[in-house]
């Protein structure tokens, strides 16, 4: 899992004993390492962390523990510095993105299809000769999956569907 991560600082073997670590004792040992970490533990407890790793069927010993601490540790904080130098430089641009999401909760128009039909008859009506304006919208979501969405209107309803959309136009083309 961590193998060549930890060797690329300089913790070789620490990788294979995490890697003897099942998924649970692993999030536990991360969790006093974060407590430390945010002051909220003076220190890690190895005596009780060796008795878990112990119980769980994990055969170490005390110095072994020490590196797996120190190593995660030491990945913690690099990871904190990484993230936070990398929050100050791009932090802007992705909460300016996420206020923008929150605008538009209903995805991006992709595609505006219409076309004018005549509905000749129906089962209960055998002379309509009504027309209609048939619309299909493409909307993507923000996980880029794209979905149609297909209804039809009246002759005055699609006039009134332009009007209000010309409307919208000109409200945004003045902000």
């Amino acid at each position: 899992m961590f193998n060549r991560e930890l060797a690329a600082f300089g913790f070789e073997k620490t990788g294979n004993l995490i890697n003897r670590c099942n998924p649970d004792l692993f999030a536990e040992l991360c969790q006093h390492i974060v407590q430390h970490l945010l002051s909220q533990k003076i220190g890690i407890d190895n005596q009780i962390l060796l008795k878990r790793f112990q119980a769980s069927g994990v055969q170490t010993n005390e110095d072994e523990l020490k590196k797996i601490v120190h190593g995660v540790t030491f990945l913690f904080r690099w990871f904190m510095q990484v993230i936070r130098h990398v929050w100050n430089e791009e932090g802007r641009h992705l909460t300016e993105a996420e206020r923008t999401k929150g605008l538009v909760p209903v995805g991006q128009l992709v595609d505006f299809q219409w076309k004018i039909g005549m509905a000749v008859s129906s089962d209960t009506c055998r002379s309509l000769n009504h027309p209609y304006v048939s619309v299909e919208l493409r909307i993507a979501d923000y996980s880029g999956q794209i979905a149609s969405k297909m209804f039809e209107l009246t002759i005055p309803e699609f006039q009134n569907f332009f009007r209000q959309f010309k409307e919208m136009s000109a409200s945004l083309e003045t902000v």
